[in-house]
């Protein structure tokens, strides 16, 4: 079980989101950085959908009360173990009684805590995510506050083999594994920060100098931004001609432009439809970028193919694949 201490800004339970509902008015909430999720709960032998905690730029305080297996991914708040720093985007075993903060934030701007056996909360519509807006999901539908219990599930018997091979003979508060993940893996941890998009169904709509901008110039992410989107600020983009539009499915993803010229990125709390025109679609591999920024931060746009962009999701997937048959056959063989 773990204690939380302090809160921290915004911390909220998350697991890849609440398909399927919405046809009927249901957002699909989950993650804002559904690779740095998959990836920390690979690591601790998890279920890549195991619900995580999403720790947005200020993180919690957080008493371990019995021994535990987690991993860190996603953005680095300077995590740290009973005061002593502790690296990120790999296995961790910490023991009871240690406690976990957060410090100065030095990049990205979401951490992944992911645990063996994954939070225990009830699923609603099959998800364990939190949104905040309807109360549902997560943690009794709300951030977590001081003085609440996170239990867990069980263990897999694949986080058991991984635990028992971390239990450090010594008195340190915690052991890793000592290897962590390769940065071709995921363009944040790369170091990319342009972001692909392929040009949306209503692109064709805008002026020219509009697309040029959109690809040229560089866009700021204003205060104004959630989890339900990121508001965008630079070159205003424009259509050519007023259009009447009828409200369609959006996505994750979708950079869609109201009438005052600003661009919308959708995220993980967008709604179910949209009205505004859409002049892009952020490519899938890069949703950790856009994910991971903050406001202030300066995005760049790239434009991609569709081919191209299903072309690079079908590496990043590989990877990933790799990475789970690389745990299993390392553990499995000890």
């Amino acid at each position: 079980m773990l204690k939380i201490i302090k809160p921290g800004l915004l911390s909220t339970i998350q697991d890849l989101g609440r398909h399927g509902y919405q046809k009927f008015g249901v957002i699909a909430s989950g993650v804002m950085d559904p690779l740095a999720h998959r990836i920390a709960n690979l690591l601790v032998g998890n279920d890549e959908d195991a619900a995580t905690l999403e720790i947005t730029l200020a993180g919690p305080v957080i008493l371990f009360e019995k021994d535990a297996l987690i991993s860190l991914c996603g953005g680095d708040l300077s995590p740290a173990i009973d005061g002593k720093s502790v690296r990120m985007w790999r296995t961790i075993f910490v023991k009871k009684g240690s406690k976990l903060q957060f410090g100065a934030h030095q990049s990205g701007c979401r951490t992944y805590l992911s645990i063996a056996g994954g939070f225990k909360v009830p699923e609603i519509m099959d998800s364990s995510s939190t949104y905040l807006r309807a109360e549902i999901g997560g943690f009794h539908g709300r951030a977590l506050k001081a003085d609440d219990r996170l239990e867990t599930n069980l263990m897999t018997d694949l986080s058991k083999v991984i635990m028992e091979a971390l239990i450090p003979d010594t008195d340190e508060p915690f052991g890793d594994i000592g290897w962590s993940i390769t940065s071709s893996i995921s363009p944040f941890l790369s170091g990319e920060s342009t972001i692909q998009v392929i040009p949306g169904r209503q692109f064709h709509l805008f002026t020219k100098e509009s697309k040029q901008n959109l690809f040229k110039e560089s866009y700021d992410v204003s205060p104004q931004s959630d989890r339900m989107g990121y508001r965008l600020q630079g070159a205003k983009l424009s259509l050519s001609e007023p259009e009447d539009l009828i409200s369609e499915a959006v996505a994750f993803g979708s950079i869609q432009v109201p009438p005052d010229g600003n661009p919308i990125v959708l995220l993980a709390d967008r709604q179910t439809t949209g009205g505004y025109p859409k002049i892009g679609q952020i490519a899938s591999v890069d949703m950790s970028l856009i994910a991971q920024a903050k406001p202030g931060d300066s995005l760049s746009f790239k434009k991609i193919t569709v081919e191209a962009a299903q072309q690079l999701y079908l590496e990043q997937e590989n990877n990933i694949q790799q990475l789970k048959q690389g745990i299993r056959l390392k553990f499995k063989s000890g």
